[in-house]
């Protein structure tokens, strides 16, 4: 059994016991309470307090679903990543080849971000904060992005040399998203950083071990 799914069942051991129905509901009020407060005002305007009186939930329950505005952040995120990945899934990208897929779908995930700069902003903002409390949080949304870029290239079994280009570009694309909310890059730009980085993956031999 290969090192990393001997961690990931390790970790499903420790896994916290599923939701149920009504604390499921909870959570996606809570999650869009964040992404409503962050989208009008960006990481300063998500405040607990205001959290739990617009998601309807006591202040004590919000911390023990999020233990802090960081924690909250990320899992916006990963909501967010949720959404997107299955609006690609249902109209998957259309270029011939799987870097010009990859290139697409990483331009629409970053023109929905575009659409809401103040929500794009607040997340990033709290996965730049994260400190190692939230490690398992972010690497769930390393895995998402992974799987969002896995699924524009048509791969179920990657090698070691495509995880490394997709891991290089999951990189580039969260530094292009920093560098245009700081005003630093265009969108043209970002684009153009997107598509270079893409190449890595015709340059890729599947043979080859990284």
């Amino acid at each position: 059994m290969p090192a990393e799914v001997k961690v990931e069942a390790k970790s499903a051991q420790f896994a916290s016991p599923p939701l149920t129905e009504r604390q499921e509901a909870r959570r996606r009020r809570i999650l869009h309470a964040s992404a409503q407060l962050a989208g009008r005002g960006g990481f300063d305007a998500v405040q607990m307090r205001e959290v739990a009186e617009s998601s309807q939930v006591a202040l004590g329950t919000l911390y023990r679903y999020f233990p802090s505005k960081v924690h909250l952040l990320v899992a916006t995120m990963q909501d967010q990543l949720d959404h997107m990945h299955g609006t690609l899934r249902k109209k998957p990208p259309a270029g011939d080849s799987a870097a010009e897929r990859v290139a697409e779908t990483l331009m629409r995930a970053f023109r929905a971000l575009q659409r809401e700069p103040h929500l794009a902003d607040a997340m990033v903002r709290a996965l730049t904060f994260a400190d190692r409390s939230v490690s398992p949080e972010v690497d769930q949304v390393s895995r998402q992005t992974t799987a969002i870029i896995l699924d524009a290239m048509g791969l179920d079994d990657p090698t070691p040399a495509q995880l490394s280009a997709v891991r290089v570009i999951e990189h580039t694309w969260h530094s292009a998203l920093i560098t245009w909310l700081s005003g630093r890059a265009s969108i043209a730009q970002v684009k153009i950083d997107i598509e270079t980085v893409c190449r890595l993956i015709d340059l890729t031999d599947p043979g080859e071990r990284i």
